[in-house]
């Protein structure tokens, strides 16, 4: 039997994967991490390149040794991970500076390049479907004026599914579906926006050689093996960015298709041709891992997040499965119980209200922890099903379903809500873990057992259950988000006025 590993470095954990030839999971270890902020700069989130590539090899380690295979029997190693987090290499390719997907420390500097260079973000975001709201450009200014002597040493600059290859095999490259959400690389072309980068005063050559999703990139150095457990010599695959591999892991390969990938972040996505893009700059577009088509997305912030959180601060030790449980007993609309977490997709004005819960009634069955915790998972819902909706009226077509993948998904009746909210019928995946699944058939296709992209998400994805909306739930459900809408509203209006603070705000709003 041949056997395929994917690493996976997301938001809030890395994890590492294994399948077998057929696309079946076969083991998974992975491990929680956050991101600390340098106390120096407010908004920051620093990625640990020692400590978190210690956690993934651990990780590998881990699953090499519950499936109990032969190292030399894997075929093939690839990586996915957060987007818009980057590494920062010197002449030597070791990692000098790297941050987080959601780092937000260039406030003065996407304020000033807005002042300065009217027009400039419209024109990017037309070329590349990103704002400067988590772009690598004002992260680059502000490095030139906070930390020079970085920018002047960094020879080159990856994603972290890229610098995953990196600590494997040696190889400095850029794959476009991650490295697109830079916002320094075009949509129709996947090339680098190089006149964007020389106007500011930045150099155009940093991204290392590009390679495509699916792409041989190298081989597992000596060392890596020994921290990883994998044999010296095992094919390095280029992956790609968590949400697009995840497509492909779905078999999201076709235009219109459409996908939530429920994690830390819940993220939906229809695939988009190569012209399309948002004139209100609501929504951001991104390059797939299939070549000839792109991905409109919408993300809900700290989805996943928000329920540890509840589980940590709240749960009295019950794990999901146990707070889940008592939660089906509580009634279709959660008592009235309206979360206030992640906002719909506003790319060009992304300001999140402060976490809060309104609404709570001072009768304990109607606002405990089983109230609470249908009230997120409705929540997740109700703002998943107001971004789907801002995409099918971008693109004017409504899919036929909904596949919904991720740790989320692994919840029958998170998917029954959420068909229920969306009026959609919602189809779940065989493996949960589509995101990982989708950077292991990458890397099946480049050791050629595949002879595209496109033919590995086709053979790998399995549907395993259909849920069918329940329609006489849609006027509850409709009339929440309506309440849900008014309240963020006046959640965020409190935060213009400073009397709360936000969850997340992007730079320069």
């Amino acid at each position: 039997m041949r056997y395929f590993l994917a690493f996976d470095a997301g938001t809030g954990s890395g994890r590492a994967v294994l399948f077998d030839e057929t696309g079946a999971e076969v083991a998974t270890a992975g491990q929680e991490w956050w991101h600390a902020s340098d106390p120096r700069y407010p908004g920051s989130m620093d990625f640990d390149t020692e400590g978190n590539w210690a956690a993934l090899a651990r990780c590998c380690r881990e699953v090499i040794a519950k499936a109990g295979v032969d190292p030399k029997d894997i075929v093939s190693v690839s990586a996915t991970a957060m987007r818009e987090a980057f590494v920062l290499h010197d002449e030597s390719g070791a990692e000098i500076w790297a941050c987080a997907n959601v780092d937000a420390r260039a406030d003065a500097e996407v304020r000033e390049l807005k002042r300065d260079h009217p027009g400039l973000e419209e024109d990017i975001y037309a070329r590349s479907g990103q704002t400067y709201a988590l772009g690598a450009l004002p992260r680059l200014i502000w490095l030139r004026r906070h930390m020079p002597e970085v920018l002047e040493r960094a020879q080159a600059l990856t994603m972290l599914s890229d610098w995953v290859l990196y600590r494997l095999s040696g190889e400095l490259t850029s794959e476009p579906s991650n490295a697109g959400t830079t916002g320094l690389i075009g949509l129709a072309d996947r090339k680098v926006l190089g006149d964007a980068m020389e106007k500011l005063g930045l150099r155009s050559d940093i991204f290392p050689r590009s390679v495509v999703t699916g792409e041989c990139v190298g081989t597992v150095s000596g060392a890596a093996a020994k921290e990883t457990g994998l044999a010296p010599g095992t094919l390095v695959i280029a992956g790609g960015g968590d949400c697009q591999t995840g497509g492909l892991g779905l078999g999201i390969v076709e235009n219109g298709d459409c996908a939530v990938l429920g994690g830390t972040f819940w993220q939906q996505v229809v695939n988009v041709p190569l012209t399309l893009t948002d004139p209100s700059m609501k929504l951001r577009i991104n390059p797939h891992v299939v070549s000839h088509l792109n991905q409109a997305e919408a993300i809900s912030f700290f989805t996943g997040a928000a329920m540890r959180w509840f589980r940590d601060a709240f749960g009295q030790g019950k794990g999901y499965f146990e707070l889940e449980a008592a939660s089906k007993e509580v009634p279709p609309g959660a008592h009235g119980i309206i979360p206030i977490l992640s906002d719909v997709m506003r790319y060009n004005e992304w300001i999140h209200a402060a976490p809060s819960l309104l609404n709570l009634s001072l009768d304990p069955e109607k606002s405990g922890p089983a109230a609470i915790f249908r009230a997120l998972q409705e929540n997740a819902a109700i703002v998943a099903h107001r971004n789907l909706e801002a995409v099918f009226a971008l693109t004017g077509e409504r899919p036929a379903r909904i596949v919904f993948a991720g740790g989320a998904s692994k919840s029958p009746h998170w998917a029954q809500i959420l068909a229920d909210v969306t009026g959609l019928p919602v189809a779940t995946s065989k493996v949960k873990e589509a995101t990982a699944l989708g950077c292991a058939a990458a890397g099946a296709t480049g050791a050629g057992q595949f002879g595209s992209l496109m033919e590995a998400g086709a053979a790998w994805s399995c549907i395993e259950d259909e849920y069918q909306p329940n329609r006489a739930l849609r006027d509850l459900y409709d009339e929440a988000s309506d309440r849900w809408q008014r309240a963020y509203a006046a959640q965020r209006a409190l935060v213009a006025e400073g009397v709360t603070q936000s969850m997340w705000r992007a730079p320069g709003t």
